[in-house]
Protein backbone atom coordinates (compact mmCIF):
# COMPACT_ATOMS: atom_id res chain seq x y z
CA UNK A 1 0.00 0.00 0.00
CA UNK A 2 1.58 3.27 -1.36
CA UNK A 3 -0.18 6.70 -0.20
CA UNK A 4 -1.26 8.96 -2.84
CA UNK A 5 0.06 12.16 -3.86
CA UNK A 6 -2.56 14.53 -1.81
CA UNK A 7 -1.44 11.71 1.32
CA UNK A 8 2.31 12.43 0.92
CA UNK A 9 1.56 16.03 0.60
CA UNK A 10 -0.48 16.04 4.02
CA UNK A 11 2.36 13.76 5.30
CA UNK A 12 4.95 16.12 4.32
CA UNK A 13 3.08 19.04 5.77
CA UNK A 14 2.41 17.54 9.18
CA UNK A 15 5.73 16.69 9.68
CA UNK A 16 7.18 20.06 9.16
CA UNK A 17 4.55 21.72 11.42
CA UNK A 18 5.63 19.45 13.92
CA UNK A 19 9.08 20.23 13.60
CA UNK A 20 7.86 24.02 13.20
CA UNK A 21 6.42 23.77 16.65
CA UNK A 22 8.93 22.36 18.05
CA UNK A 23 11.73 24.14 17.26
CA UNK A 24 9.74 27.31 18.10
CA UNK A 25 8.53 25.90 21.61
CA UNK A 26 12.26 24.63 22.11
CA UNK A 27 13.40 28.42 21.62
CA UNK A 28 10.72 29.75 24.53
CA UNK A 29 11.11 26.88 26.77
CA UNK A 30 14.66 27.86 27.36
CA UNK A 31 13.83 32.03 28.38
CA UNK A 32 14.37 32.25 31.58
CA UNK A 33 15.98 29.49 31.53
CA UNK A 34 19.59 30.68 31.71
CA UNK A 35 22.35 31.13 32.36
CA UNK A 36 21.49 28.48 35.48
CA UNK A 37 18.80 25.87 34.14
CA UNK A 38 15.60 25.95 36.33
CA UNK A 39 12.83 24.27 34.55
CA UNK A 40 10.88 26.30 37.00
CA UNK A 41 11.25 29.26 35.15
CA UNK A 42 10.19 31.00 32.49
CA UNK A 43 6.94 31.15 30.01
CA UNK A 44 7.01 27.66 29.64
CA UNK A 45 7.66 25.82 32.77
CA UNK A 46 8.07 21.70 33.86
CA UNK A 47 9.77 19.23 31.74
CA UNK A 48 9.21 19.36 28.30
CA UNK A 49 10.30 16.27 25.76
CA UNK A 50 10.53 16.83 22.18
CA UNK A 51 9.67 14.66 19.65
CA UNK A 52 11.38 15.63 16.83
CA UNK A 53 13.27 12.89 14.53
CA UNK A 54 9.81 10.82 15.11
CA UNK A 55 7.57 12.62 12.85
CA UNK A 56 7.18 9.63 9.92
CA UNK A 57 5.95 7.53 12.75
CA UNK A 58 2.83 9.72 13.52
CA UNK A 59 1.70 10.35 10.02
CA UNK A 60 2.53 7.27 8.42
CA UNK A 61 -0.22 6.08 11.17
CA UNK A 62 -3.06 8.80 10.95
CA UNK A 63 -2.73 9.14 7.62
CA UNK A 64 -5.38 6.32 7.83
CA UNK A 65 -7.69 7.72 10.71
CA UNK A 66 -10.43 10.31 10.94
CA UNK A 67 -11.71 12.00 14.00
CA UNK A 68 -13.34 9.25 15.27
CA UNK A 69 -10.46 7.20 15.96
CA UNK A 70 -8.69 7.74 18.75
CA UNK A 71 -5.44 7.79 19.38
CA UNK A 72 -3.50 7.37 23.04
CA UNK A 73 -0.38 8.77 22.74
CA UNK A 74 2.60 9.18 25.48
CA UNK A 75 4.42 11.81 26.97
CA UNK A 76 6.65 12.81 23.94
CA UNK A 77 3.03 13.54 22.04
CA UNK A 78 3.31 16.37 19.56
CA UNK A 79 3.96 15.31 16.35
CA UNK A 80 0.93 12.47 17.03
CA UNK A 81 -1.08 15.28 18.28
CA UNK A 82 -0.37 17.29 15.24
CA UNK A 83 -1.09 14.10 12.81
CA UNK A 84 -4.42 13.40 15.04
CA UNK A 85 -5.59 17.37 14.18
CA UNK A 86 -5.60 18.18 17.95
CA UNK A 87 -6.32 22.29 17.53
CA UNK A 88 -2.59 23.95 17.25
CA UNK A 89 -3.80 27.25 18.94
CA UNK A 90 -5.20 25.57 21.91
CA UNK A 91 -2.56 22.80 22.08
CA UNK A 92 0.03 25.75 22.07
CA UNK A 93 -2.27 27.17 24.94
CA UNK A 94 -1.85 24.43 26.99
CA UNK A 95 1.84 23.86 26.93
CA UNK A 96 1.84 27.69 28.04
CA UNK A 97 -0.51 26.91 31.04
CA UNK A 98 -2.98 29.71 29.37
CA UNK A 99 -6.80 29.78 30.44
CA UNK A 100 -7.77 29.17 26.62
CA UNK A 101 -5.62 25.39 26.21
CA UNK A 102 -7.11 22.33 26.00
CA UNK A 103 -7.66 21.95 29.54
CA UNK A 104 -7.30 24.99 30.65
CA UNK A 105 -3.87 25.26 31.37
CA UNK A 106 -3.80 22.57 34.03
CA UNK A 107 -2.42 19.93 32.03
CA UNK A 108 0.77 20.80 30.49
CA UNK A 109 2.31 19.24 27.67
CA UNK A 110 2.09 15.91 28.40
CA UNK A 111 -1.57 15.72 29.00
CA UNK A 112 -2.89 17.11 25.76
CA UNK A 113 -6.79 16.16 25.34
CA UNK A 114 -9.31 16.93 22.81
CA UNK A 115 -12.36 15.53 22.62
CA UNK A 116 -12.96 16.51 19.37
CA UNK A 117 -10.38 14.03 17.43
CA UNK A 118 -10.16 12.14 20.33
CA UNK A 119 -6.75 12.49 21.19
CA UNK A 120 -5.47 12.08 24.94
CA UNK A 121 -2.26 11.56 26.35
CA UNK A 122 -0.36 10.58 29.52
CA UNK A 123 3.15 11.20 31.02
CA UNK A 124 3.28 7.71 32.91
CA UNK A 125 4.44 5.33 30.99
CA UNK A 126 3.30 2.47 29.18
CA UNK A 127 -0.14 4.35 30.01
CA UNK A 128 -1.44 4.80 26.48
CA UNK A 129 -1.95 0.67 25.90
CA UNK A 130 -5.29 0.22 28.67
CA UNK A 131 -7.04 3.27 27.41
CA UNK A 132 -6.94 1.96 24.08
CA UNK A 133 -8.30 -1.05 24.54
CA UNK A 134 -10.99 0.85 26.26
CA UNK A 135 -12.08 2.42 23.21
CA UNK A 136 -11.70 -0.49 21.20
CA UNK A 137 -14.32 -2.47 23.89
CA UNK A 138 -16.46 0.28 23.41
CA UNK A 139 -16.71 0.67 19.95
CA UNK A 140 -17.05 -3.61 19.91
CA UNK A 141 -19.89 -3.81 22.41
CA UNK A 142 -21.74 -1.24 20.80
CA UNK A 143 -21.08 -2.18 17.45
CA UNK A 144 -19.50 1.01 16.81
CA UNK A 145 -17.02 1.98 13.98
CA UNK A 146 -13.95 2.85 14.77
CA UNK A 147 -10.58 1.87 16.05
CA UNK A 148 -7.98 2.99 18.85
CA UNK A 149 -4.27 3.36 18.08
CA UNK A 150 -1.57 3.26 21.23
CA UNK A 151 1.69 5.08 20.79
CA UNK A 152 4.24 3.86 23.05
CA UNK A 153 8.01 4.14 23.70
CA UNK A 154 10.18 0.87 23.29
CA UNK A 155 10.84 1.41 27.23
CA UNK A 156 7.50 0.97 27.88
CA UNK A 157 6.85 -2.10 26.05
CA UNK A 158 8.84 -3.41 29.34
CA UNK A 159 5.59 -2.47 31.87
CA UNK A 160 3.39 -4.74 32.50
CA UNK A 161 0.18 -2.21 31.68
CA UNK A 162 1.55 -3.03 28.02
CA UNK A 163 1.47 -6.95 28.04
CA UNK A 164 -2.14 -6.84 30.00
CA UNK A 165 -3.59 -4.49 27.26
CA UNK A 166 -2.30 -6.90 24.62
CA UNK A 167 -3.12 -10.11 26.82
CA UNK A 168 -6.84 -8.18 26.95
CA UNK A 169 -6.79 -6.85 23.15
CA UNK A 170 -5.96 -10.33 21.78
CA UNK A 171 -8.33 -12.48 23.73
CA UNK A 172 -11.43 -9.90 23.29
CA UNK A 173 -10.31 -8.96 19.20
CA UNK A 174 -10.55 -5.36 20.00
CA UNK A 175 -9.61 -2.98 16.87
CA UNK A 176 -6.45 -1.67 18.62
CA UNK A 177 -2.87 -0.97 16.83
CA UNK A 178 -0.01 -0.67 19.42
CA UNK A 179 2.30 0.85 17.83
CA UNK A 180 6.10 0.84 19.88
CA UNK A 181 7.86 3.92 18.72
CA UNK A 182 11.72 2.91 18.98
CA UNK A 183 14.03 5.56 19.56
CA UNK A 184 17.01 3.12 21.83
CA UNK A 185 17.41 4.97 24.42
CA UNK A 186 14.65 4.49 27.60
CA UNK A 187 15.77 7.99 28.80
CA UNK A 188 19.80 7.06 29.09
CA UNK A 189 19.47 3.36 29.21
CA UNK A 190 20.05 1.82 25.38
CA UNK A 191 17.38 -0.96 24.71
CA UNK A 192 19.73 -3.69 24.45
CA UNK A 193 20.33 -3.61 28.57
CA UNK A 194 16.78 -3.45 29.18
CA UNK A 195 15.06 -5.58 27.32
CA UNK A 196 15.46 -9.17 26.48
CA UNK A 197 14.46 -9.08 23.14
CA UNK A 198 16.18 -7.19 20.29
CA UNK A 199 12.48 -6.36 18.60
CA UNK A 200 9.34 -6.30 20.54
CA UNK A 201 7.41 -7.18 17.56
CA UNK A 202 8.22 -10.56 18.10
CA UNK A 203 6.46 -10.08 21.33
CA UNK A 204 3.24 -10.28 19.42
CA UNK A 205 2.87 -13.97 18.79
CA UNK A 206 2.57 -14.82 22.59
CA UNK A 207 -0.64 -12.69 22.32
CA UNK A 208 -2.14 -14.10 19.06
CA UNK A 209 -1.58 -11.08 17.11
CA UNK A 210 0.51 -10.70 14.01
CA UNK A 211 3.61 -8.34 14.90
CA UNK A 212 5.44 -6.00 12.28
CA UNK A 213 9.24 -4.57 12.65
CA UNK A 214 9.79 -1.66 10.65
CA UNK A 215 12.83 -0.17 9.92
CA UNK A 216 14.84 3.21 8.82
CA UNK A 217 12.15 5.64 9.96
CA UNK A 218 10.72 5.29 6.29
CA UNK A 219 6.96 7.06 6.36
CA UNK A 220 6.06 5.38 3.03
CA UNK A 221 6.82 1.86 4.85
CA UNK A 222 5.01 2.69 7.89
CA UNK A 223 1.75 4.02 6.01
CA UNK A 224 1.96 0.65 4.09
CA UNK A 225 2.06 -1.40 7.49
CA UNK A 226 -0.09 1.02 9.61
CA UNK A 227 -2.84 0.72 6.59
CA UNK A 228 -3.02 -3.06 6.97
CA UNK A 229 -3.12 -2.90 10.54
CA UNK A 230 -5.91 -0.54 10.63
CA UNK A 231 -7.76 -1.88 7.90
CA UNK A 232 -7.37 -5.24 9.58
CA UNK A 233 -8.88 -3.78 12.52
CA UNK A 234 -11.60 -2.22 11.02
CA UNK A 235 -12.65 -5.53 9.49
CA UNK A 236 -13.04 -6.95 13.05
CA UNK A 237 -10.10 -9.19 12.95
CA UNK A 238 -7.92 -7.83 15.98
CA UNK A 239 -5.14 -6.42 16.90
CA UNK A 240 -1.86 -5.60 16.00
CA UNK A 241 1.70 -4.66 17.13
CA UNK A 242 3.81 -2.63 15.17
CA UNK A 243 7.49 -1.41 16.36
CA UNK A 244 9.06 1.17 13.95
CA UNK A 245 12.58 2.44 14.17
CA UNK A 246 13.15 5.93 15.02
CA UNK A 247 15.04 8.58 16.53
CA UNK A 248 15.26 11.14 19.05
CA UNK A 249 17.02 13.77 17.60
CA UNK A 250 16.92 15.99 21.07
CA UNK A 251 17.43 14.83 24.39
CA UNK A 252 14.82 12.67 26.38
CA UNK A 253 13.93 16.10 27.95
CA UNK A 254 15.09 19.94 27.42
CA UNK A 255 18.25 20.19 29.50
CA UNK A 256 19.65 16.77 28.89
CA UNK A 257 23.22 16.90 28.44
CA UNK A 258 22.90 13.35 26.72
CA UNK A 259 26.50 12.48 28.08
CA UNK A 260 25.13 8.89 27.92
CA UNK A 261 25.18 8.82 23.67
CA UNK A 262 28.33 6.94 21.94
CA UNK A 263 30.11 9.75 19.74
CA UNK A 264 29.15 10.66 16.65
CA UNK A 265 25.67 8.94 17.50
CA UNK A 266 23.91 12.81 16.92
CA UNK A 267 25.81 13.66 13.96
CA UNK A 268 24.55 10.37 12.18
CA UNK A 269 21.00 10.78 13.53
CA UNK A 270 20.95 14.19 11.97
CA UNK A 271 21.93 12.99 8.62
CA UNK A 272 19.12 10.48 8.26
CA UNK A 273 16.78 13.89 9.35
CA UNK A 274 13.62 12.55 7.70
CA UNK A 275 12.28 15.66 6.56
CA UNK A 276 14.78 16.67 4.03
CA UNK A 277 14.82 13.10 2.87
CA UNK A 278 11.10 13.03 2.27
CA UNK A 279 11.39 16.03 1.12
CA UNK A 280 13.76 15.22 -1.79
CA UNK A 281 11.43 12.04 -2.45
CA UNK A 282 8.33 13.94 -3.24
CA UNK A 283 10.31 15.60 -5.96
CA UNK A 284 11.87 12.94 -6.83
CA UNK A 285 8.60 10.73 -7.49
CA UNK A 286 7.45 13.87 -9.10
CA UNK A 287 4.62 14.51 -6.26
CA UNK A 288 5.86 17.58 -5.44
CA UNK A 289 7.59 20.77 -7.74
CA UNK A 290 10.16 22.71 -5.41
CA UNK A 291 7.33 25.79 -5.54
CA UNK A 292 4.73 23.47 -4.14
CA UNK A 293 6.64 22.30 -1.30
CA UNK A 294 8.14 26.03 -0.05
CA UNK A 295 4.57 26.96 -0.05
CA UNK A 296 3.49 24.05 2.14
CA UNK A 297 6.67 24.86 4.21
CA UNK A 298 5.51 28.63 4.75
CA UNK A 299 2.01 27.45 5.71
CA UNK A 300 3.40 25.21 8.23
CA UNK A 301 5.04 28.22 9.32
CA UNK A 302 2.12 30.52 8.98
CA UNK A 303 0.04 28.14 11.38
CA UNK A 304 3.01 27.78 13.98
CA UNK A 305 3.40 31.13 14.55
CA UNK A 306 -0.28 32.28 14.61
CA UNK A 307 -0.50 29.43 17.11
CA UNK A 308 2.49 30.20 19.42
CA UNK A 309 1.10 34.08 19.36
CA UNK A 310 -1.92 32.91 20.32
CA UNK A 311 -0.54 30.89 23.50
CA UNK A 312 1.66 34.31 24.21
CA UNK A 313 -1.32 36.74 24.22
CA UNK A 314 -4.13 34.14 25.94
CA UNK A 315 -4.97 35.16 29.46
CA UNK A 316 -2.77 32.71 32.10
CA UNK A 317 -4.94 29.77 34.29
CA UNK A 318 -6.50 31.47 37.12
CA UNK A 319 -4.73 30.38 40.30
CA UNK A 320 -7.86 28.72 41.50
CA UNK A 321 -8.30 26.90 38.47
CA UNK A 322 -6.30 24.59 40.35
CA UNK A 323 -9.26 23.44 43.15
CA UNK A 324 -11.50 22.90 40.00
CA UNK A 325 -12.22 19.98 38.05
CA UNK A 326 -10.72 18.45 40.70
CA UNK A 327 -12.10 14.31 42.29
CA UNK A 328 -12.61 14.73 45.94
Amino acid sequence: MQPTKSQTLWMYEMMVVSRRFEEAIEKIYLEGKTPAFNMANGPIPGEMHLSNGQEPVAVGVCAHLDASDAVTATHRPHHQAIAKGVDLRKMAAEIFGKSTGLSGGRGGHMHLFDPAVNFSCSGIIGESCGPACGVGLSRKLQNKPGVAVAFLGEGAANQGAFHEALNLAGVWKLPVVFVIEDNSWGISVPKSAATSVARNDVRAAGYGMPGHYIPGNDPYAIFDVAGEAIARARAGDGPTLIEVETYRLAGHFMGDAEQYRPAGEKDALFAKDPIPKMRARLMADGHATEDEIVGLEKRADERVADAIAFARESKPAADTDALTAVFA
